[in-house]
């Protein structure tokens, strides 16, 4: 006997003829034929209004395409937007809602396909982002185990400039190390500040920041001209995920702190703001307890490094196994190798951060090589490819899961 064969057409009879025999509830009829109850009295009203015919299925299209727009209205947008080449679409639909509001003008985003049909927009560069190692596990176990530094949130003193505040932190003892007010956050401002600290407490372990200028940047390993210095003086820096500010969380406390008790209201000028800033940071350090310290102040808790700022900076030094490249003004190396010098002729973008410092390779697979500066992995390459990868997802036999530069 061959299966029975249906439609959803003698499906929909079938419902209307037990639904005219009366035999069950409605609701009992739908869970039978598996729909819902709107469904079933939506096939009700359409076959007693057009008879068998409405029991057909219908055309799902739009009865308007979506996209289309009239002739004079598209010709209109692209005449305000020749007129002003830099107007957006949201910008050119609110000047012509302005200036003739009773014709119904196309969304924004519609204007934007049109304009991108038309030639008027160029996609956007897309631009690269380089990986992140994931949360730091730095112990704060000890002082200067690790220093934590930060910009807090920028405001305007009474005389209408901006003061940017540079915070520095013991991370075990919570001892605010510096409380800088600052015109910008330029290296060239910054740096002063962290030499002063370590001259006075001596170099930290590590130190811990966010992503933002000063302290890193988008380069490779995300190394700024900063970092690049602590770890030539041998500190690591370490930063945190990007929008976790949760991972400095001592720190974003100590800011709540600052804000609350020396920013509201601010004060007259940068330097009376800095006034201000030293008077906070003794009371914050001698006199005020923390609960999280015991009801000790960090004045108690806190001892200077026993490492020096030296009275020259070291350059970076390697294992004997190591190849030593010089990156030059360009910001990269040239590799050459017997078997092949990649499709660039030899040359590996590295960073312009790290012109005219020398960089370690060590070959650790076939053709592989990591990159390091001083102590810190920045990345690996194929030298068949010469394409640097970011170090955070590294592997040892293939660079195929990182993520390039």
């Amino acid at each position: 006997m061959p299966w029975c064969e249906t439609t959803p057409m003698r499906e929909r009879l079938e419902f209307l003829r037990d639904h005219q025999r009366g035999l069950s509830s409605f609701a009992a009829l739908c869970r039978h034929y598996e729909i819902s109850r709107k469904t079933g009295y939506k096939w009700l009203t359409r076959f007693g209004e057009e008879g068998l015919s409405g029991l057909a299925d219908r055309s799902r299209a739009p009865r308007t395409p979506a996209h289309q727009v009239e002739a004079c209205l598209v010709d209109a947008l692209l005449e305000i937007r020749r007129r002003h080449p830099s107007w957006g679409p949201r910008k050119i639909v609110a000047y012509l809602h302005a200036h003739n509001s009773a014709l119904r003008w196309p969304a924004a985003s519609t204007v934007g396909e049109i304009l991108r049909r038309h030639g008027l927009t160029h996609p956007r560069r897309r631009c690269s982002r380089p990986g992140h190692p994931g949360a730091p596990l730095s112990a704060m176990d000890s002082p200067n185990a690790v220093w934590t530094a930060d910009f807090k949130g920028h405001f305007k003193t009474r005389d209408g400039r901006y003061c940017y505040p540079l915070t520095v932190v013991d991370g075990f003892s919570r001892y605010l190390l510096a409380c800088q007010a600052l015109i910008s956050t330029e290296h060239e401002l910054a740096k002063p500040v962290f030499e002063r600290l370590f001259r006075e407490y001596g170099l930290p372990t590590i130190i811990r920041s966010d992503n933002g200028v000063p302290f890193a940047t988008q380069a490779i390993g995300r190394i700024s001209r900063l970092s690049a210095w602590w770890i030539k003086l041998g500190i690591t820096p370490e930063t945190i995920e990007p929008s976790h500010p949760e991972q400095n969380g001592r720190h974003e406390r100590m800011h709540r702190t600052l804000k609350a008790e020396a920013t509201l209201p601010p004060a007259t000028t940068c330097a009376a703001q800095q006034r201000v800033f030293h008077r906070f940071r003794i009371d914050y350090n001698e006199e005020r307890p923390h609960e999280a310290l015991g009801n000790n102040t960090p004045s108690t808790l806190y001892r200077p490094s026993t490492r020096p700022l030296p009275a020259r900076v070291p350059t970076p030094e390697y294992p004997v196994h190591f190849e030593v490249r010089r990156v030059s003004h360009n910001g990269g190396i040239r590799w050459k190798h017997s078997s092949s010098v990649g499709p660039n002729n030899g040359w590996l973008f590295i960073s312009q951060v790290l012109n005219e410092e020398p960089v370690g390779l060590e070959e650790i697979h076939d053709g592989i090589w990591s990159v390091y500066f001083g102590p810190v992995l920045l990345g690996r390459f194929d030298e068949r490819e010469l394409k640097l990868y970011g170090a955070h997802k590294a592997r040892p036999a293939t660079l195929s899961p990182m993520s390039p530069v």
